[in-house]
């Protein structure tokens, strides 16, 4: 993942993200809308509301304000992401943290207030 925006002050965040075959990006909330454009490889929605659904070269996604699934890149794929404020993502003891393992609610929650 390389950041190529990031506003601490708002969440704002565009990311050149990579993931190689197989990977998998574990269960997560969007907390604002989330768009990814696919510049190469694919992107599937392993579990969420939206399973199954693949984007490829060329296409565009977004999710809604609290949209929550586990996404992967069978083939793998390099993606442009944009988020309005960072994921919540739901670790196996309970915690739920941001992209860099934060607990989410001190680093984050003052931003939905505004």
């Amino acid at each position: 993942m390389k950041t190529l925006l990031f506003d601490p002050k708002s969440g704002l965040a565009t990311m050149l993200m990579k993931m190689a075959p197989g990977a998998v990006l574990p269960d997560h909330e969007h907390v604002l809308i989330e768009q990814t454009y696919v510049l190469e490889g694919s992107l599937v929605d392993k579990e969420g509301p939206d399973a199954g659904i693949e984007v490829g070269p060329g296409e565009f996604v977004w999710r809604p304000a609290g949209s929550r699934h586990v996404a992967w890149s069978p083939k793998g794929g390099t993606f442009i992401a944009m988020f309005q404020i960072p994921n919540k993502f739901f670790e196996q003891d309970g915690r739920v943290v941001d992209a860099s393992g934060k607990d989410w609610d001190p680093a984050w929650s003052q931003l939905l207030s505004k």
